[in-house]
């Protein structure tokens, strides 16, 4: 049944997004299916939204559809299997026969009015340079999240059982099925970023794996000897980057006769000996003064900085600023078996519970809006904040604001507790709200963890709740809002389904959204006839 469930949802995008024809290239990540379309305009974006399911899409550098984590993962290889399957059965284009008019011509002005979309579209993406690299970061990273998740959690477990000093016999093998992806996330690393940049995957994985490989510690560099994994993920970053480089140039002036031989030796020597003669001894002191300025910041200014990354990191999201954190997020894990920023950040999320409670309390008599929330707060408080974010706090305004207090509140609640010695951390990246419990670490108990995060998220809660039940609405906006609408079912689906135009808040997530269109904060939505406020 679960299997039917998932064709039957890619069944019903497939046709929105222009069919097989139109679909170029899919990919998923944690919670979207990513779609290159060969033409953007015969997607059907009303529509898709409207499709039970569907949390929402994302314009961006590809088209995403919001499907959810866990969903995503068994849509997308169903909606491979349909496009594979309507490409297969597709009709071969006719021949044109001799001597028959050629196909008529498209019109400047079609040319024009498609250009002027292009443009607009463009535009409303504003793929600034600096966000176009930040995705290329995070394109690299996104993929090794499930690997980090899973054998994280396998680490967390394994702890416990050590500690209770269960099991003896099978706590060895726990702890080397955790700790073997991260002794060579950089060979992963350097393999997703040739991949990215357009070089070939294998070279750049071949480069990064001599960060990692035993018998460097044999080399001596600037007078010191060289420790396997030294520079880790950033020197893995660079090295494959270098390589990429290497192989163009050996691609643009190697013969073809030796190019298969030449040209991934070449690679190899030029980028590898830059690698270990230079990179890893640079990327090594680049990842000790990230993971010490972490240390620094959350020891002497915890509370503030946890207020301000709790606070500010829904912005960022919206800015697609965040994917920086992604390899830092990476290098403390890596360095420091955890990352201490995460379970901040993942206050906002709490900040956004809270908010859509207080909403759900003051807007007694908008029916519609209230099952959008009765529907999203079990994902909300998960960490999966997309329909909270941009089906209710978001278009209201005032309580985006308010949401983004509550998060700053837990995130302060958390960092004074960094302050105290006691922090708190993850040993993944990706999940947030309760999701994020069986990831915790740090350097006390995991009873003693779990509390603190814990205490986070019921500030997070609190706060998000009290700041907008009181400062959320102004009394016009009660007054627009609070009416009593009620547009059945067909309208509830839509509810649910529409309000969800960018991407989720959860710390993993390393996809940028684009700005969200509708009202300006503080402006209220109309409350009809949409059942619900858009985004």
């Amino acid at each position: 049944m679960a299997e039917n469930k998932n064709r039957a949802l890619a069944a019903a995008i497939l046709p929105l997004v222009g069919g097989a024809a139109n679909v170029t290239t899919v990919v998923h990540c944690m919670t979207r299916l990513r779609l290159g379309l060969a033409d953007r305009s015969l997607v059907q974006d009303e529509a898709l939204k409207a499709v039970p399911g569907v949390m929402g899409v994302v314009e961006d550098d590809t088209y995403q559809i919001v499907l959810g984590p866990g969903t995503v993962a068994r849509v997308t290889p169903e909606f491979e299997a349909l496009v594979e399957e309507e490409r297969a059965t597709a009709p071969a284009p006719r021949p044109v026969p001799a001597g028959a008019p050629e196909p008529h011509p498209v019109t400047a002005e079609e040319l024009a009015a498609r250009g002027a979309e292009i443009k607009a579209e463009r535009k409303a993406r504003n793929a600034t340079p600096l966000k176009l690299f930040l995705r290329r970061i995070a394109n690299i990273f996104v993929p090794l999240i499930p690997a980090l998740i899973g054998c994280g959690i396998i680490a967390g477990v394994n702890g416990l059982l050590v500690n209770l000093g269960w099991a003896p016999g099978v706590t060895p093998a726990l702890g080397a099925l955790a700790s073997g992806f991260m002794a060579l996330i950089a060979v992963f690393v350097g393999y997703n970023t040739a991949k990215e940049f357009g070089g070939t995957p294998i070279l750049g994985g071949a480069v990064a794996s001599i960060i990692v490989f035993p018998g460097i510690g044999d080399v001596e560099v600037f007078g010191s000897q060289l420790s396997p994994g030294q520079g880790g993920v950033l020197g893995a970053l660079g090295a494959a980057v270098l390589a990429v480089y290497v192989e163009r140039w050996c691609r643009r002036w190697v013969p073809e006769a030796v190019d298969v031989l030449v040209t991934p030796t070449v690679t190899v020597l030029v980028s590898g000996l830059v690698t270990v003669f230079g990179l890893m001894f640079v990327a090594g002191q680049i990842a000790s003064g990230i993971g010490t300025g972490a240390d620094w910041l959350l020891e002497n200014t915890g509370a503030f900085a946890g207020f301000v990354l709790g606070g500010l990191f829904l912005p960022l999201v919206m800015l697609g600023l965040h994917q920086a954190l992604i390899p830092i997020h990476t290098t403390l894990i890596e360095s420091q078996g955890y990352t201490a920023l995460l379970p901040i950040l993942a206050m906002a999320g709490a900040g956004q519970v809270g908010c859509a409670v207080a909403v759900y309390l003051r807007l007694r008599r908008n029916a519609s809006l209230r099952r959008t929330i009765r529907s999203a707060m079990p994902a909300g408080i998960l960490g999966v904040g997309e329909p909270l974010i941009y089906g209710v706090s978001l278009p209201l305004g005032r309580p985006f604001i308010t949401a983004c207090v509550g998060g700053a509140a837990g995130g302060a609640f958390i960092g004074a507790f960094s302050m105290l010695g006691d922090t708190v951390g993850s040993t993944a990246i990706g999940p947030s709200g309760w999701a994020l419990f069986p990831l915790l670490a740090g350097n006390q108990s995991l009873g003693l963890l779990i509390a603190v995060y814990g205490g986070g998220l019921l500030t997070g809660y609190l706060v998000g709740f009290l700041a907008t039940y009181f400062f959320g609405f102004s009394k016009q906006m009660l007054t627009d809002l609070n009416a009593d609408i009620d547009a059945g079912e067909s309208g509830e689906a839509r509810a649910e389904a529409e309000p969800t135009d960018a991407a989720p808040h959860s710390p993993d997530a390393p996809d940028a959204p684009g700005t969200p269109g509708g009202p300006r904060p503080g402006t209220p939505p109309a409350p009809a006839p949409a059942p619900a406020p858009r985004s």
